[in-house]
Parts: structure tokens; C-alpha cells; sequence
């Protein structure tokens, strides 16, 4: 019988590998990549890159979402911020995120301008990294708060403020050309820490607990904790 070489079928390329290699494109050609390169980047048609990724929103979602997720592991997990001073334990999770702009500037960029990206068809495009970062923030602080004496009540709002001041400071630190000045990080860290401080520090006040930011958060609401069992 005649041979027959039967080629075996391409191998599929995941969601992971397109963000990395859109990543790649961005980095390197600056925040206005189109979908076009990010596909050649990543070695596949545009149709194949779309049967991973409903759309583009979708995409610019997981771009964001690797930010987000690169930003967290520089800071630690969330047992190990729970066991630090809260200025300390706020610090690290700026700096983890700072380090993340730093690194990749133009991802950044990309990700704040596409919020406001308008399609050829009239149609604006519907991406809300902060809606994402926030909702993010409150499911961590739910869970938390389900081990402490914590009310939930107000988590949203919490969340909210916490993204928008993040955003707000991020943006002065960006300055007008939209690139991070490295000899300003310190700064911009610093303020970032006090401003989410003092509205981590509000929510718990309402809550009549009085928190010393640098005593581990951990430690003032088992004695918050304690305290209630005692009265109880």
C-alpha cells in the first residue's frame, strides 16, 4: 500500500499565549496594537486568534487581568499581608504594582486608553478595569472578613474608593506623557499607602474599630474579636 503522510494537526493556542504575545506587542510597538499583530506575534490567523477571545474586550479583560495577577504575586498572598502593619502590608502591594508599570509602561497605557476606545461602527467598546479591579478587592476583603469581625456591609463602596484612588495617584505619577517617573515610585507609593489607608481606616471606624496602621490588622481584630466574646 502507498504511504500516506497525514500531517498532524496544528496545536492549539491558548488564551495565555495570545496575552503574552500581545503583551509582547505592546511592549514593544507601544499602547495601540492591532489585532492583526498580536495574531502574526503569536503565530496564528486573526480568525483562530478570535476563536480563543469573544472579542476585543475580552482580551483587553485577560491583558488586564495579567497585570493585575503580576502586580498581586510581587506583593505576596493575602495571609501574609494579614500578619503585617497595614502601611507595611499596603506598601508592598503599591510597590508590587508600581513595579508592574514600571516594567511594562506601555501595557499600562494601552489598558487606560482602550477604556475609552470608540469601534469603526460607532460602537464604544466595553471595558471597565477598574470595575474588574474593584470587584477583584472585595471578594478578597469578603473573605476576610467572614473569619473577623467585620460587617461586609459597604465592601462595594470600599472597593470602589480604594480603585479610584489608585487610579487617580497612578495617573499624577504617569504625567502628561503617560510614562512613570522612576525617581518619583517612592513618592508615589507613599501617598498611595495613606490615601488607602485612611479609607480602609474609615470603613473600620464606622465599624467601631479603631486600627493603628502599624500594627499587624490581623492582631487589632482578633483582640476586636476577643473583646465581643468577652461582652458576650
Amino acid at each position: 500500500m502507498p504511504r500516506v503522510n497525514v500531517r498532524p494537526a496544528p496545536r492549539a493556542t491558548s488564551r495565555e499565549e495570545i496575552v503574552d504575545a500581545a503583551i509582547r506587542v505592546i511592549d514593544r510597538d507601544g499602547p495601540r496594537p492591532s489585532m492583526d499583530d498580536i495574531a502574526r506575534e503569536a503565530h496564528i490567523t486573526k480568525p483562530r486568534l478570535y476563536r480563543q477571545f469573544a472579542d476585543k474586550a475580552d482580551l483587553y479583560t485577560e491583558i488586564g487581568n495579567r497585570m493585575a495577577k503580576s502586580a498581586a504575586a510581587a506583593a505576596g498572598n493575602d495571609l501574609t499581608l494579614m500578619l503585617q502593619p497595614p502601611r507595611i502590608a499596603l506598601g508592598r502591594v503599591l510597590a508590587g504594582y508600581a513595579d508592574s508599570i514600571l516594567k511594562h509602561p506601555n501595557v499600562f497605557r494601552f489598558l487606560g486608553q482602550a477604556q475609552a476606545t470608540q469601534q469603526a461602527d460607532g460602537s464604544v467598546l466595553q471595558f471597565d478595569l477598574g470595575r474588574a479591579a474593584a470587584g477583584r478587592f472585595a471578594k478578597q476583603a469578603r473573605d476576610i472578613a467572614e473569619s473577623l469581625p467585620i460587617d461586609p456591609a459597604g465592601i462595594d463602596y470600599l472597593s470602589r474608593a480604594v480603585v479610584g484612588v489608585v487610579v487617580a495617584t497612578t495617573d499624577l505619577w504617569l504625567g502628561d506623557t503617560g510614562r512613570p517617573a522612576p525617581e518619583r515610585t517612592a513618592e508615589f507609593v507613599d501617598q498611595a499607602t495613606e490615601f488607602v489607608w485612611g479609607l480602609i481606616d474609615g470603613f473600620l471606624r464606622r465599624q467601631g474599630i479603631s486600627a493603628d496602621p502599624d500594627t499587624p490588622i490581623f492582631t487589632t481584630l482578633a483582640a476586636v474579636d476577643r473583646a465581643d466574646r468577652t461582652a458576650g
